[in-house]
């Protein structure tokens, strides 16, 4: 059976609540829009990054002088290779970037195995959609991700951000303090009370299993047959079911933009997370939608921070 697109999904959805489309994108109010643009080095100088863009186009981008590089730590732009993948903030018109992210990944997901005495090989099924994923923790990171993931034990989650270096995937800081339980001993949601929850808070997160470019975002509790996702429905936040294609409202709480996003996958394993955000101030708990890259970045996130704090509404 052939399922609808995503875009007709949200007509359909619209047409059925009697409600007008919502129109994907950012809310003009937000300001001056930030922009994610996303491709690899073919060449870079102190002041210039010549990039290919997924699509096959060249761009050449100037780098701002206050413009902040992070590959596993801040870099200048002479410590880019050619061939890197980066994906970067620009404003200007998408020409002038203000922060690189070169080779960046998010692994995040239940840890399977663990083996290794100094540099740890750590295997983990990241979702039913995303299959499973090995990560290799260096003996230089290892203290740092162990102080806020004292449990690198089968049944536990893991959550971690780094760089892909020479076709292998480095986990080099915490992206979040490990939760104290196993994956599938999530707490319970709160109880829910009568009426509609206009918005709902929490923590927005990020993860690189997104198409490049894509502009969307996770959630987790869709009904399991439509997500194709049989791990599909559990959060400790209390969300209301969802289909595919639904338009959410994302608030950034930190900087107070706003846009319109798509959900356009199954955020499972984000929705075992019970934890907060504490970029401005303590979130409520619980992650409510997982961004991709590009979403995150225009909505004012820092990659490498891994979270903010979020509002969301039907859009």
């Amino acid at each position: 059976m052939a399922y609808p697109s995503i875009e007709r999904r949200r007509v359909l959805a619209a047409a059925a609540l009697g409600r007008e489309v919502g129109v994907p994108g950012p809310d003009p109010g937000s300001g001056d829009p930030l922009h994610a643009v996303t491709g690899t080095i073919l060449d870079v100088s102190p002041h210039l990054m010549t990039i290919e863009r997924p699509d096959g186009r060249t761009d050449r981008l100037i780098i701002a002088p206050w413009a902040t590089i992070w590959r596993g730590a801040e870099v200048t732009p002479a410590d880019l290779p050619v061939g890197a993948r980066v994906i970067m903030r620009t404003s200007r018109e998408r020409k002038v970037v203000e922060r690189v992210w070169a080779d960046i990944v998010r692994i995040t997901g239940t840890i399977l195995s663990v083996e290794g005495r100094k540099d740890l090989v750590v295997e983990l099924h990241c979702g039913p959609h995303r299959g499973r994923r090995t990560v290799v923790i260096p003996y230089r990171a290892t203290g740092r991700l162990q102080v806020r993931h004292p449990q690198l034990e089968p049944g536990y989650l893991f959550d971690a951000i780094g760089i892909r270096q020479d076709g292998t995937t480095l986990a080099l800081l915490p992206a979040t303090s490990q939760p104290t339980y196993p994956a599938r001993a999530v707490p319970p949601a709160p109880p829910a009370y009568a009426g509609v929850q206009p918005r709902i808070s929490g923590t927005a997160t990020w993860s690189d299993a997104f198409d490049e470019e894509e502009r969307g975002l996770a959630y987790p509790m869709l009904e399991r047959a439509d997500a194709a996702c049989p791990d599909a429905g559990v959060s400790c936040a209390g969300l209301p079911y969802l289909a595919l294609g639904s338009l959410l409202q994302i608030r950034n709480s930190c900087t107070d933009r706003t846009a319109n996003l798509p959900i356009v996958t199954c955020g499972c394993v984000a929705g075992r997370f019970c934890d907060r955000c504490v970029e401005c101030g303590t979130s409520e708990r619980g992650r409510i939608v997982e961004l991709s890259p590009s979403s995150y970045i225009e909505l004012g996130g820092e990659l490498v921070k891994g979270c903010f704090n979020v509002q969301i509404g039907l859009g």
